[in-house]
């Protein structure tokens, strides 16, 4: 039928160029680039009776932005640590850039993270188009802990709208949000990088106010007095963020960073504090 009768079903698929298996294994087998883009809270599973042997010799490209819960970590470190896939055959594609908009052609910038320029530059290239435009970087780290945060902004950003908070509020969440990913992955991972880059700064403020944002959408019910469970149910798709506010939090207890808003988000998801109540506390720390 060429479409996905679920997600962006107006786009048509070219069925003579896709193969489609539901076996995870034989394709792992018979490719030597894999490219993974599943939700995080499922990757564990979608891997779980792939053996490590199969990954030998092969290149991992992420876009996925989010964290593996049953393990706390970033897809790179998921991959080099239970596949045993070396650092520099993991590239991880990032930016601010909502499928929704790639689908429609509109133009969108990404970022490719890796510690090999050469395969960086191989999936910059094969990505490259009319309508996307990338750019390397190396820094794999800051890259998946800030996509990683985002969404847990975004989660932020949407309570505050369903509780009634305005713009200029949500302007300072967000600028104190950034602070909060500086803080944390320059603990996490100390090297010169500049946060007003699109991959860090773009990133965050395409989910914080984007209408396709689903993490803003998930907050936005959540501060509108939806449960967690049946603003899940209704929404049908991942809020990633969800799953990465536990998994920070409990990072977090080593590094020990100042987190303000992720402590309230987690708050508000995992200890049923009223939005109402931790925002009101959350907005006496913000500048």
């Amino acid at each position: 039928f060429q479409h996905n009768p679920l997600y962006l079903s107006s786009i048509k698929f070219d069925t003579k160029k896709i193969v489609i298996s539901n076996d995870i294994k034989e394709i792992i087998t018979q490719v030597g680039n894999l490219l993974f883009v599943i939700p995080a809270a499922f990757i564990n599973d979608a891997l779980q009776n792939v053996d490590k042997t199969l990954f030998k010799n092969k290149s991992v490209f992420s876009a996925i932005k989010g964290i593996v819960p049953e393990y706390n970590m970033i897809i790179a470190d998921y991959f080099n640590n239970i596949f045993d896939v070396p650092l520099n055959k993991i590239c991880i594609i990032s930016g601010p850039s909502h499928a929704e908009e790639i689908a429609l052609e509109k133009l969108t910038y990404l970022t490719v993270a890796s510690q090999n320029t050469k395969s960086a530059e191989f999936i910059s290239s094969k990505l490259s188009c009319r309508y996307l435009k990338t750019s390397i970087s190396d820094d794999i780290y800051g890259t998946e802990y800030s996509a990683v945060l985002k969404n847990i902004y975004a989660i932020a950003t949407g309570i505050c709208k369903g509780l009634g908070y305005g713009d200029n509020f949500i302007a300072v969440l967000i600028s104190n949000a950034l602070q909060e990913i500086e803080r944390f992955i320059e603990t996490v991972h100390p090297i010169n990088r500049n946060l007003s880059n699109s991959v860090y700064l773009g990133d965050l403020i395409v989910t914080s106010y984007s209408q396709f944002s689903r993490n803003r959408t998930f907050g936005t019910m959540i501060g509108s007095g939806y449960s967690v469970r049946s603003a899940q149910l209704e929404m049908k798709m991942i809020a990633e963020g969800y799953y990465a506010t536990k998994c920070i939090h409990t990072i977090n207890q080593t590094y020990k960073v100042e987190l303000p808003i992720l402590e309230s988000v987690y708050n508000i998801l995992y200890e049923n504090i009223s939005p109402y109540i931790e925002i009101k506390i959350l907005s006496d720390r913000l500048k």
